[in-house]
């Protein structure tokens, strides 16, 4: 009698597959890992997923790759995410440092004398990734850039007090205040108050 007849789940096992890479690895680390957490026997795993205790030990030892039936098996049997098995994949991402006192020195239209904008960081494969900047403001002036531009921007005040603009409106700042904003809207400092000062503009487009 098979196990399909006995009303278990059916056999699956896996056919000739390519060489077995970095992900074969993850996902054995990952089926070994929640195995020994929740105390499963490879026997019971393999009741459980309708695989041979054979093929549960190929998959823990990275020496075959599994197909996605196989891994939502393994997923419902280990009671965990299918996403859980891929953890560790692909870790590969992205990153910029920006030492203290680093990063490059940002001109944008309409900067005055005095005006820093400082560049902390930009991820160059995201089309939408959020753009910091220190800006620091350091001589006093009646007239200011504003700016407009798509998306959404974050200010934190580190230093000094200003009073900033945003469409018809007028926030005065200090440090620890925060404003959130769309940035279609001009921007931009209207009035210097204490000098130097300094704020985190983190711009999302």
């Amino acid at each position: 009698m098979t196990s399909e007849e006995a009303g278990g789940l059916p056999r699956a096992e896996e056919g000739p597959a390519e060489a077995p890479g970095s992900l074969e690895a993850v996902i054995a680390a990952q089926v070994k890992r929640y195995r020994g957490e929740a105390g499963i026997p490879a026997a019971e795993l393999a009741s459980r997923t309708g695989l041979s205790k054979a093929m549960i030990s190929k998959i823990e030892s990275a020496s075959t790759s599994c197909s996605l039936t196989t891994l939502q098996r393994l997923a419902q049997g280990l009671n965990v995410p299918v996403t859980s098995l891929f953890q560790g994949a692909d870790t590969e991402r992205e990153a910029t440092l920006t030492k203290a006192g680093e990063g490059s020195v940002t001109v944008r239209t309409g900067t005055r004398h005095g005006h820093e904008y400082r560049s902390l960081g930009s991820l160059k494969r995201r089309e939408n990734a959020i753009e910091p900047s220190l800006v620091t403001l350091t001589s006093a002036s009646d007239v200011f850039p504003l700016f407009q531009h798509p998306g959404t921007e974050f200010i934190y005040m580190l230093e000094g007090r200003m009073v900033y603009g945003h469409g018809s409106y007028e926030y005065e700042l200090s440090p620890g205040d925060s404003l959130v904003f769309e940035a279609e809207g001009p921007h931009g400092p209207l009035r210097l108050i204490k000098l130097p000062i300094r704020f985190l503009a983190v711009a999302a487009r």
